[in-house]
């Protein structure tokens, strides 16, 4: 994955608990939560069910059955990988690799999960801000990208 760029401007309010939703700077246009969808479902050997832990409506990101899986720490429950949170919102939670938390958290594209700060999950439980434009797509697809591969053994 090429470095992260920073990401434009404060970071929006979230909510300092469960459920973790973004608060502010929703796409003002929902073209590109919808693009993200659309992307991030078509990954290979991932299918879309409801979230088994997030608010209604989350839509999940799970290894078909069959599919290898990675180590623990990539995944929120059983084969789920990353959700996107409904309208409003339209954040995402995503299990990513230390590394790559390190990046996105530095660069301003995500923020530790409350619950992994309590020392409940892994750290690698983390949200990803909704993208507000084609840029920021391109951003938080690579980094659910990389959510994905880290869920994939190899």
């Amino acid at each position: 994955m090429p470095p992260l760029p920073m990401r434009v401007g404060d970071r929006p309010r979230t909510t300092p608990t469960n459920p973790h939703t973004q608060l502010d700077q929703q796409p003002a246009d929902l073209r590109w939560a919808d693009e993200l969808a659309d992307r991030v479902f078509a990954l290979p050997g991932v299918v879309e069910e409801p979230s088994r832990i997030s608010v209604p409506g989350a839509r999940a990101l799970v290894l078909a059955p069959g599919e290898p899986v990675g180590p623990p720490e990539a995944f929120l429950i059983d084969r789920e990988f990353a959700h996107l949170h409904p309208a409003p919102d339209h954040s995402l939670h995503a299990m990513l690799p230390t590394e790559t938390v390190t990046e996105a958290l530095a660069a301003g594209w995500a923020e530790p999960h409350p619950v992994a700060l309590r020392g409940l999950i892994p750290p690698t439980a983390v949200m990803l801000y909704a993208p507000r434009d084609e840029a920021e797509l391109e951003v938080i697809e690579s980094l659910v990208r990389a959510s994905h591969t880290f869920a994939r053994p190899g």
